[in-house]
């Protein structure tokens, strides 16, 4: 057997897989040598790892601590366990240890981010200006998520829709929870409708709002996106916002108006309402225009309100508002 430590102690590292389940090189050679020879015993083991007995010792200890090793017991001395279970059992083990240090390590990241804001306060935001940065910032957000994605969509755009769609998708794709929450204004747009439609086809979860109170992005709780400014003459500005006081505020702001919004999803069909019927009293609900959701069924407007008075009629509602009170009761929406 060829001895591959350089210090019986074990304290020069070997370029072995061993080392990431904790063995040394130097008890990687021991537990060998037991491997090998089981019968040679204490004395054996110490000749062929040229280790005094006492570094023996320890070298066995510490792999019985890992469970490499059997005690003796009635039946024979010191003996090694089955590789195949030890190993594995080995490797569960730091797989534990390593999910425990990750999420000791974002319970500390909040002290040291808090820590930096209060050494130096201006880490707390980044400006972005021009649509190509703020661009880049969003793509950026997008591929650092870990957890989840919460959006507010209103018109106008600090991104072309296009680059912007492509970033969703692939968060989709990643398995990152993505929440949106849209301004019935810009659903009119047939363009982002169709956009919005492809998201919650790929997964979004998508709610309506007939406004929506700014434009904002919030990526795992932690990090957020608004705009500062934004004009024709002078392009748009925005602000990046790190883990403080105010991301936890947007996320509570985002998560008052989720529950306020109308979902936005794909009929499923409930037996009361055809597919149009489902579509038409869910844009309604969200306060889109009559032109618009006629433009999206590809109704003249005249037999949109054809539409809406016999829905007004079958449910007994006086109105538009008792429609949508109504409609939602019969879970309609």
């Amino acid at each position: 057997m060829v001895n591959t430590a350089q210090d019986p102690a074990g304290q020069t590292p070997a370029a072995s897989p061993w080392a990431a389940v904790g063995v040394s090189a130097f008890d990687e050679v021991v537990y060998q040598s037991i491997l090998h020879q089981p019968d040679a015993g204490a004395a054996g083991w110490a000749m062929l790892t040229r280790a005094a007995p006492a570094q023996l010792r320890e070298a066995c200890n510490r792999l019985l601590t890992l469970g490499l090793l059997q005690p003796p017991d009635s039946v024979g001395g010191l003996r090694a366990v089955d590789p195949r279970v030890a190993i594995r059992a080995l490797i569960r083990r730091r797989e534990t240890e390593s999910e425990l240090l990750a999420a000791t390590a974002e319970e500390m990241a909040t002290a040291y981010e808090a820590g930096l804001l209060r050494e130096e306060p201006t880490r707390l935001i980044e400006v972005a200006s021009g649509e190509g940065a703020i661009a880049a910032r969003l793509e950026e957000m997008y591929a650092r998520a870990e957890h989840e994605v919460c959006l507010f969509d209103t018109p106008p755009y600090l991104a072309p829709p296009a680059s912007q769609l492509d970033s969703q998708a692939d968060l989709l794709r990643r398995g990152i929870v993505s929440r949106g929450i849209y301004a019935a204004s810009g659903l009119e747009d047939p363009d982002v409708l169709s956009r919005t439609w492809k998201m919650v086809e790929l997964g979004e979860q998508a709610r309506v709002l007939p406004s929506v109170p700014l434009k904002l992005l919030v990526v795992d709780g932690r990090r957020a996106m608004l705009p500062l400014t934004s004009s024709a003459a002078g392009g748009y500005c925005a602000v990046v916002v790190w883990h403080s006081a105010v991301t936890e505020a947007l996320q509570k702001l985002f998560e008052l108006a989720w529950q306020q919004a109308t979902p936005l999803g794909r009929p499923e069909g409930n037996g009361e309402l055809t597919e149009d019927e489902q579509t038409l009293t869910r844009l309604l609900a969200a306060g889109m225009k009559d032109e618009a959701v006629a433009r999206h069924l590809g109704v003249s407007l005249r037999t949109l309100r054809r539409r809406v008075s016999d829905l007004q009629e079958r449910l007994g509602a006086a109105s538009r508002f008792q429609l949508g009170l109504r409609a939602a009761q019969r879970g309609w929406l």
